[in-house]
């Protein structure tokens, strides 16, 4: 008993002790991706904002009132991004904004995330046959613009605009079928770089079946470069979702904006106005910037052969 009471203080150290090596480590990576570090705040912020959007946010996004809010005001204490034509303060309709932004964004990424890593992984591990009709259903979708392809998606399966479920989820796969080729693509050449390694085989012999092994042994050792597409993904998602709803495809509404809308609704006065047009637009220009410079510090962080080579 003596001896059953005494042992959990060394795992109690060792726990502590590990922690204590991973927040060393983080701290090293840091100081050597400094710009890597602050765009991973960035998006950090830009993800809490877009959790906390109600509280953030003063006013609601469709609040009008011309006593509180003058027309198009420029910015101000009152109004750190001034208000629009109708009399409804930016800020808050930024921050607002940012859930459909942020939330297709992530969305389309997951999805784009698992249809490119199954067809990735499919095609890499059976190779021959299969290999080449993934290979020529990825090129096929490569060989249309994607903006385009994603347009042409919406007017079939999402005539109906507006702010819903149905429409969420269609415009999110509809960014995700767009951003899968790449995916599927980086995947295939992660796993064809360790499809003949030992460990492979020796889980062939031991009889495990195919599904077994991609799981258990092989998307494991590709999962590095999963991750950091699926980061940088991120931001094209975001500037994706931008432009749809500049055309009037995503489906945003007065209610619940989004920062391509807000761009395509302030089109008539941001000669007059300047800030209705350079707001959203730097809410945009930041999110992308920011997921796509973590993306760049994590691949080089997790790619070995970068690590090495720095």
């Amino acid at each position: 008993m003596g001896a059953e009471a005494v042992s959990p203080a060394p795992m109690v150290a060792e726990a502590l002790q590990r922690r204590a090596g991973r927040g060393v480590q983080l701290w090293r990576i840091a100081r050597q991706k400094p710009l890597g570090a602050a765009a991973g705040v960035v998006c950090l912020l830009l993800i809490l904002v877009a959790l906390g959007a109600d509280v953030v946010a003063p006013q609601a996004a469709d609040a009008v009132d011309p006593i509180k809010n003058p027309r198009l005001q420029a910015p101000s204490w009152g109004h750190p991004f001034g208000t629009d034509n109708l009399f409804r303060d930016m800020f808050s309709r930024v921050v607002i904004g940012s859930r459909i932004s942020l939330g297709i964004g992530f969305a389309a990424v997951a999805i784009g995330t698992v249809l490119g890593t199954v067809l990735g992984m499919v095609a890499g591990f059976f190779r021959g046959w299969v290999d080449m009709v993934v290979s020529r259903a990825i090129e096929v979708v490569l060989g249309f613009p994607p903006l385009v392809l994603a347009i042409f998606f919406l007017s079939i399966f999402n005539p109906e605009r507006g702010y819903s479920l149905r429409s969420f989820l269609m415009v999110s796969l509809a960014i995700g079928i767009i951003i899968t080729p790449t995916t599927a693509r980086i995947v295939r050449g992660s796993v064809l770089s360790v499809r003949n390694l030992q460990y492979v085989e020796a889980a062939e012999a031991l009889g495990n079946g195919p599904l077994r092994i991609m799981w258990r042994h092989v998307l494991p050792n590709v999962a590095a470069p999963i991750i950091v597409i699926a980061s940088i993904q991120v931001g094209n998602a975001i500037l994706a979702e931008a432009a749809l709803s500049f055309l009037s495809l995503g489906i945003a509404d007065a209610s619940h904006p989004s920062w391509g809308a807000m761009l395509q609704d302030m089109r008539q006065v941001w000669l007059e106005a300047w800030w209705t047009a350079v707001v959203p637009g730097a809410a945009i220009s930041v999110a992308v910037l920011a997921f796509n410079l973590f993306g760049d510090a994590l691949r080089d962080v997790l790619d070995p052969r970068l690590r090495q080579s720095s």
